[in-house]
């Protein structure tokens, strides 16, 4: 749709020109030409009336804001091509960040909305399905963990976001083929509904049965920045796996009440308490929470700096990387949306999102129809509550705080884990997938043994190995 470099399929003199024209005066009566423009045409206006509008929400020009989110209103469509689409929900998410101003209003727009955690549940199944990135991390974690639990005869496996089956049913496959005969297999699932957890249990035990492989499920209900790792039981000979599929980046959202309290007191989200996470690794997350604590002086107490650890916002990060790291996984797996959207400022974030978004609404394009309900339910539910979180919300509010691979491997170094290379095999077996699935557009990069996933050129998600360094 648009590119990095400004480039575009189209010259650039058309939105030179309307960024040198003046915005309607008034939103009941816009511009005549504007449902004349063809598409990519149009296309270019929206990402100039978007990048406007945002300018003037985040100078606080509210009556230019107003007037420009008019125009967008003519332009953008939930259900047109991609651009109009996702303009659609760059609109509201701009429009809730003008209301947050007024929080008395913003609570009475929302006291009737209903967050229905089936609606969540159904929207990540459809990407599942729809999409071929969460198939590919599958295939990646499933190979490394085959690898690495190579001779062992007791493996555990704790799954961070235990909602798709079809993973570990695919590992119970493979461990089933091994020479030297499937290890005994036990898998915590970490999930906030029960149901879930009791679909995913009767799945896997019943082809744990028909395989005739020793399995034991272990559901944890809940969700996971309340995990208390106390209930995450490793027993001794087991060799242990952690699988975290875009689970570790909410935990970049600074928590306010959490870096006033004294370091002495604190506790971190999972329950561990402080003393003993440094027991963990002093030379590590000691030095990391002085300078965190005491690092107030950041331009923003929002904003996230060039090196990972620098902000207050990576103190709860710290606190569950080290829990993890407690643990002493043999290997830990870790998928993670590749993009910057954990920038300071709204302009900044917008931006880049506008890139990402345009590339996964592009996936979209490419192979689902426009009137798709299904469609549909994945831009509302799953894209634009996301493009709502990144662009509306602050601090702790702010979940979707989305980095990039160089930002991971400086964590998990730090936090005391160092890279396992994701095997040829493990790649090439992707890549396979990848060209089974039957479209264009898809490719997989190498990056010094981490995968990144990509919509043509455009990095998407990373995948990448972890092993407990001591």
């Amino acid at each position: 749709m648009f590119q990095d470099d400004g480039s575009s399929s189209v010259t650039s003199s058309p939105l030179q020109f309307f960024s040198m024209m003046s915005l309607s005066p008034g939103v009941g009566s816009p511009y005549p030409w504007l449902k004349e423009l063809k598409s990519e045409e149009r296309g270019l206006y929206l990402i100039h009336l978007l990048l406007t509008c945002a300018n003037h929400v985040a100078t606080n020009s509210l009556e230019n804001a107003e007037i420009a989110l008019g125009q967008i209103s003519q332009l953008a469509s939930p259900d047109g091509d991609t651009m109009q689409r996702i303009a659609a929900h760059f609109t509201e998410a701009l429009a809730d960040r003008i209301i947050k101003a007024w929080p008395g209003v913003h609570r009475a727009l929302n006291a009737t909305r209903i967050n229905l955690v089936s609606e969540e549940i159904l929207a990540q199944k459809l990407f599942f399905e729809m999409l071929p990135f969460l198939k590919l991390g599958f295939v990646l974690a499933n190979q490394a963990i085959i690898e690495a639990m190579e001779g062992e005869k007791m493996v555990h496996i704790i799954d961070l976001h235990a909602s798709e089956s079809t993973q570990w049913i695919a590992l119970l496959q493979s461990f089933s083929a091994r020479p030297e005969g499937p290890p005994h297999l036990r898998i915590t699932g970490i999930h906030q509904q029960k149901e879930v957890l009791d679909k995913m249990a009767h799945k896997l035990i019943e082809e744990a049965e028909r395989l005739d492989i020793p399995f034991q499920f272990n559901p944890i209900v809940g969700r996971l920045e309340h995990l208390d790792i106390e209930k995450v039981r490793v027993k001794t000979g087991e060799a242990l796996a952690i699988s975290s599929i875009l689970q570790l980046h909410p935990f970049l959202a600074s928590d306010d009440e959490l870096r006033k309290k004294s370091p002495l007191n604190l506790k971190s989200s999972n329950g561990v308490n402080l003393h003993r996470v440094l027991h963990m690794n002093q030379s590590t997350l000691g030095e990391l929470l002085e300078k965190d604590m005491l690092n107030g002086c950041s331009a923003s107490p929002d904003s996230s700096s060039s090196s990972p650890l620098s902000s207050p916002a990576s103190v709860r990060m710290d606190y569950f990387l080290n829990a993890l790291w407690g643990l002493s996984p043999k290997l830990m797996v870790v998928m993670e949306q590749d993009s910057n959207h954990n920038r300071p400022t709204v302009m900044e974030r917008l931006l880049e999102a506008l890139y990402s978004y345009a590339a996964l609404f592009d996936c979209l394009e490419s192979t689902v129809s426009r009137t798709s309900m299904e469609r549909l339910k994945i831009e509302k539910m799953l894209f634009g509550e996301e493009i709502k979180n990144i662009i509306a919300c602050e601090g702790s509010e702010r979940k979707e705080r989305h980095e990039k691979l160089d930002k991971w491997i400086q964590r998990l170094e730090l936090a005391g884990f160092g890279s396992v290379s994701l095997s040829y095999h493990g790649i090439l077996l992707a890549r396979r997938f990848l060209q089974g699935y039957g479209f264009d557009g898809y490719r997989i990069k190498d990056e010094n043994g981490c995968v990144v996933i990509c919509w043509q050129d455009r990095p998407l998600f990373s995948i990448s190995a972890w092993r407990c360094r001591k």
